[in-house]
């Protein structure tokens, strides 16, 4: 399969490392021109740098801002006032259960994780509706479907954003724009290599190994008994965002190594 996104503009939010940037980057070398997002302007060049050592035709646009905040979300559909497909990757995550999760925390969750996602595709939908063309992906995880007691808000989030992206496609039905969610698993992100470094070396081990035996502690059910790479993540992303994918709609299209223990 050749996935041809030449002349199309694609937006991916929080893409200067870990999963996003290796979405922008499978985005990038399929042809698109893609903006690449990132809080600060440093991260957003070097993430530039990278993808271009990969890709060195590649298009590429940066935007520095905050996309966790309305005001973000703003100015980035002001510089950018088109795009033909979007890429809501932005989120955060970590521990906290019902008791260890304060409202603050419940609040961050929702502005980052949810209300980034809507804000973007309110700003960009109506117009790949009008073009009869258009992708749009929410990144969210097979946390939103398999709980996790003690990372309860993070859970919630990723259940909302499949949620949004069902009832978004209906929204948008018949116009030739479709809206999924990826379902990512246990993946080796720069934010999951940060959180296992210390212990990987004070055992002595490596990254990936401690994340094999993560998979196979915690998320026993795994069939592919190991985290997932950013690229195998990205595939998929890229097939969500391209023409061959035009009746795979209201989806939530799980990479999650069959983490998630049902059939359909």
């Amino acid at each position: 399969m050749v996935i041809d996104l030449s002349g199309k503009t694609a937006i991916v939010s929080a893409s200067t490392a870990g999963i996003g940037l290796a979405i922008a980057t499978g985005i990038a070398a399929a042809g698109a021109e893609t903006i690449i997002n990132g809080r600060k302007r440093e991260a957003v060049d070097l993430a530039i740098a990278a993808i271009l050592k990969t890709v060195p035709k590649a298009k590429l646009q940066g935007f520095d801002a905050d996309l966790g905040t309305p005001e973000g979300c703003a100015a980035l559909s002001k510089a950018v006032p088109r795009t033909d497909i979007l890429v809501n990757n932005l989120g955060v995550f970590g521990p906290g259960d019902i008791f260890s999760t304060d409202d603050a925390d419940w609040e961050r969750y929702f502005q980052i994780n949810v209300m980034s996602g809507v804000r973007l595709t309110r700003s960009y939908l109506r117009g790949m509706m009008e073009r009869k063309w258009g992708r749009v992906v929410f990144i969210s995880s097979e946390s939103g479907l398999n709980i996790p007691a003690d990372m309860l808000a993070y859970g919630f989030s990723k259940t909302a954003q499949l949620s949004i992206a069902r009832g978004i496609a209906k929204q948008a039905a018949g116009t030739g724009v479709t809206v999924n969610a990826i379902l990512p698993g246990p993946t080796l992100s720069d934010g999951f290599r940060a959180m296992v470094e210390e212990t990987a070396k004070a055992q002595g081990k490596t990254v990936e190994q401690v994340g094999i035996e993560f998979v196979r502690e915690h998320r026993r059910s795994s069939i592919i008994q190991r985290p997932a790479t950013t690229e195998e993540i990205a595939n998929m992303v890229v097939y969500a965002c391209s023409p061959q994918a035009s009746a795979t709609t209201g989806a939530a299209l799980r990479v999650d190594g069959g983490v998630v223990d049902t059939i359909a």
